[in-house]
């Protein structure tokens, strides 16, 4: 792996800070200055806690979807989410690169690049919504759905959950980049407020369109994605109005002309390129994993039971972690632009140990309560309980390896470093539990415990080399700048 550097000619230093009051005013100096723990805390709780009812939102669509529809259904929306995350992974991976810029001026107390930096991420979100994303929903979502080897039943379901969620894409997008902007110039408690409100309108449009109400039928799992865009759009509506009325930390600038600005869209995509070929290898992995399961002799059993541990149950672990992962890039960027490097370190292990302890607890009812989680999403089969006991029991280790990875991702990704977690993530996530899958299938019967089994190295190889990069510390050299403001 080698060291990343921005090409620009100078890094932001403690010495360049503007006066102090201003920056106060502005900026919470909190997350560079005084106690570590609690700054770590102030910005990790509310995405931990906005994750969590994100990911309680997901899980009762599939609650819904179950005992209405069946777990073809389950299946459906699993296979389709598997999918649509592989395309917004890369998609949103400018909001990546935006988090670095953000986090380090921030850091350094430099508003006007902060804002600009936000407004041109805001401009490629758009075009990157209306050209790439409908387009692939409206004339790929069909072979998408071939290629993960989905039952005909299941692609009933999918295509037009799929294609619904393409198509709309523009508010998850706007949503995704505010939220990394404003947690990254340091202010974690308005993304939570627009997430709770966005995951309690999502939760209303289904209950009504999944299952009907009145004069409104029932779209079964289409009214799942027709809920998400709704509540999506709604809140992207409220956020434009605020960034233009200004108020939060973060806002459109003033005075810079409205068009978009090359060399700061240049430098998203230079820091967030990678982490979006690094989400690409990741779902691609994803979706060769389903096509394994896919060729298992009760391929739509174990479907089911993947979508609704692993993609559902499992994410109380990854979007608790996700708010750590957070955490630690914001506390990292914003330490290396105020000229702190060795506070951002202890930062980072103070995250992880929080991320470790949440697994630990959440991976005791995993393994102690698998019969009744499964039963909550309507699993009675002995077949799918079988198979689904033992995901969960996995996963309950799996989870402290992947909790304490993500956290050091976030904090390599925070510094600029995007490239190391990319090999890391091809090394760990892909190469390694496709490689056993491949070689048991073809040495002998592939089962679904040697999946599972596969999925959890992964996660522990993608930990311990996480870890080891982080700790040698060549990230400290990374240089992130903007040319300055014509007029």
């Amino acid at each position: 792996m080698t060291d990343i550097a921005a090409p620009a000619p100078r890094a932001a230093s403690a010495d360049q800070l503007p006066p102090a009051a201003p920056v106060t005013r502005k900026y919470d100096r909190s997350l560079v200055e005084g106690p570590i723990g609690p700054a770590v805390w102030k910005l990790a709780w509310p995405t931990m806690l906005t994750n969590i009812i994100g990911g309680l939102q997901g899980i009762i669509d599939h609650i819904m979807v179950g005992h209405l529809v069946g777990f073809t259904g389950n299946a459906a929306i699993g296979v389709s989410y598997q999918i649509f995350i592989m395309v917004i992974v890369f998609i949103s991976s400018l909001f990546t690169g935006m988090s670095v810029l953000v986090s380090r001026f921030a850091g350094a107390g430099d508003e006007a690049k902060v804002n600009r930096t936000v407004y041109q991420a805001f401009l490629t979100a758009i075009g990157m919504s209306l050209f790439v994303m409908a387009p692939v929903g409206l004339f790929f979502a069909s072979p998408l759905l071939d290629m993960v080897n989905a039952a005909p039943e299941v692609k009933v379901q999918a295509l037009p959950f799929l294609r619904i969620m393409f198509t709309f894409s523009t508010g998850l997008l706007l949503f995704f980049m505010l939220s990394g902007a404003l947690r990254s110039a340091g202010d974690a408690r308005t993304p939570m407020i627009l997430g709770v409100t966005m995951t309690v309108l999502n939760i209303a449009f289904n209950v009504v369109l999944i299952r009907g109400l009145g004069p409104i039928p029932a779209f079964g799992t289409a009214g799942a994605a027709m809920g998400t865009v709704t509540a999506t759009s709604i809140i992207a509506i409220y956020s434009l109005y605020k960034l233009w009325k200004g108020g939060w930390v973060v806002q459109f600038p003033r005075g810079h002309g409205w068009g978009p600005d090359w060399t700061i869209i240049k430098s998203l995509f230079r820091f967030g390129l990678p982490t979006g070929i690094q989400g690409i290898a990741m779902n691609i992995g994803g979706v060769l994993m389903l096509s394994f399961i896919g060729s298992l002799a009760q391929s739509a059993v174990a479907q089911a039971v993947f979508t609704v541990s692993y993609s559902e149950l499992f994410s109380l672990i990854t979007w608790t972690s996700m708010g750590l992962m957070g955490a630690a890039s914001a506390m990292s960027g914003q330490n290396l632009g105020a000229g702190h490097p060795d506070r951002a370190i202890k930062a980072v292990h103070i995250a992880a140990k929080v991320g470790a302890m949440t697994a630990a607890s959440i991976g005791l009812i995993f393994f102690f309560f698998p019969r009744q989680l499964l039963a909550i999403f309507g699993m009675h089969d002995p077949a799918v309980i079988e198979i689904g006991t033992q995901l969960l029991r996995v996963l309950s280790v799996s989870g402290l390896f992947i909790s304490v990875a993500l956290t050091y991702t976030g904090a390599l990704q925070g510094t600029g470093d995007t490239r190391s977690p990319l090999y890391i993530s091809i090394v760990s996530q892909v190469i390694i539990p496709l490689g056993i899958c491949f070689t048991i299938r073809h040495v002998s019967t592939l089962e679904p415990i040697h999946i599972w089994v596969a999925i959890l190295i992964g996660h522990a190889t993608r930990c311990l080399l996480s870890v080891w990069r982080f700790n040698q510390g060549k990230w400290r050299g990374i240089r992130v700048d903007i040319a300055p403001a014509n007029g």
